[in-house]
């Protein structure tokens, strides 16, 4: 199985987070497997602004959502990602040389660095990945935005580019490791987004109708149902709900409703 990405440019940034030389080499053995292994659907590359800064802004899922959203469209991307990567020495030196920034998601001054490193990339007119709900959702559902991406987005005048992807899931689900070949993913970008399209750029009441637009927009590309919570440890999937067959004979003619129950009883 195999699918046709975009032809790819690297940006040289070498003042920025990342290995010029890993950085290169890890996309193009990212590209190469992701080619051979998944059909993946691409809508909206021409959403996708050729140069200058942008935000992507996709639901998230899985882990590898880091992985289709990325090599489904032509620029090099940095990234949020969470500081806990930081702590395991598989991933402690590969992440930051392919350009993750790492985030301590308590908040805080350290969490407010990562978003100045952030700034540094779009002020550099690259573009910038960020996932808006702050961490996967476990309910499958799609949750409320945190507003740490549209304040990047009114900061350094960069558009977001809202991101709905599906298939995800069926690929890597929570806390499996492996990534099961041969599925397809689905990834669509939206048109760009500005906060002068919700109302006044610099009103900062402004900010939480933004980034409850962008969740609306990333909706509509992933048809997820929309909670308006955050998302977090807590939360589970929705028990599915089944339809019981009868357990007695019905006469002819007096059909009986089923009775509704819940999967997870």
């Amino acid at each position: 199985m195999s699918t046709t990405l975009p032809d790819f440019t690297f940006e040289h940034a070498p003042q920025l987070p990342g290995s010029e030389r890993l950085g290169r080499l890890g996309v193009a053995a990212v590209r190469r497997l992701v080619h051979r292994l998944w059909d993946v659907s691409i809508e909206g590359m021409e959403n996708i602004p050729t140069d200058g800064p942008a935000i992507l802004c996709p639901n998230h899922l899985s882990f590898c959502d880091s992985v289709f959203v990325p090599v489904s469209q032509p620029r090099r991307v940095w990234a949020i990602g969470k500081g806990e990567y930081m702590d395991d020495w598989k991933t402690k030196h590969l992440f930051p040389a392919l350009g993750m920034i790492p985030v301590d998601r308590s908040g805080g001054e350290a969490a407010q660095a990562a978003l100045d490193t952030a700034a540094r990339v779009l002020e550099g007119g690259h573009m910038f990945m960020i996932y808006p709900e702050g961490t996967r959702s476990r309910s499958g559902n799609l949750h409320k935005a945190r507003t740490g991406a549209a304040r990047l987005s009114v900061r350094c005048n960069a558009p977001i580019i809202p991101v709905g992807h599906v298939g995800t899931l069926a690929v890597q689900p929570p806390d499996q490791f492996k990534m099961t070949p041969g599925l397809t993913v689905n990834v669509r970008f939206g048109k760009p987004m500005f906060i002068s399209d919700i109302g006044d750029p610099d009103d900062p009441r402004t900010i939480r109708p933004f980034a409850d637009a962008v969740m609306y927009e990333i909706a509509q590309l992933s048809g997820q149902k929309y909670v308006d919570t955050y998302a977090g440890a807590e939360d589970t999937p929705e028990p599915e709900v089944v339809v019981e067959r009868p357990s007695v004979a019905v006469p002819p003619g007096r059909a009986r409703s089923p009775k509704l129950v819940s999967a997870a009883r």
